[in-house]
């Protein structure tokens, strides 16, 4: 499967009240997260989305008080991405 590239419209983006140099992590963050939440991305994808550590993004959970939730493919991922970034 190819990269995916989103687009977002100049307009929403000088909409953002974000510091221009913030925009595209911020962007990404929370499209991880609200992917992962819904169950459709597994935490270790959602990681390398949000371009976040595993301890990164268990603290974003922590704050954002999202539920972790853990299936057994979820395994496979995280340890492919333990093995990617080490």
């Amino acid at each position: 499967m190819k990269d995916l590239l989103l687009e977002v419209p100049a307009e929403v983006v000088a909409a953002t009240r974000l510091p221009h140099d913030e925009i595209e992590r911020e962007y990404r963050k929370e499209l991880a997260l609200a992917l992962y939440q819904r169950g459709v991305l597994p935490s270790g994808k959602a990681c390398l989305l949000a371009q976040m550590t595993r301890l990164e993004f268990d603290a974003l959970l922590g704050q954002r008080r999202v539920t972790r939730h853990y299936r057994d493919t979820d395994l496979d991922d995280d340890i492919d991405y333990a093995i990617g970034h080490q």
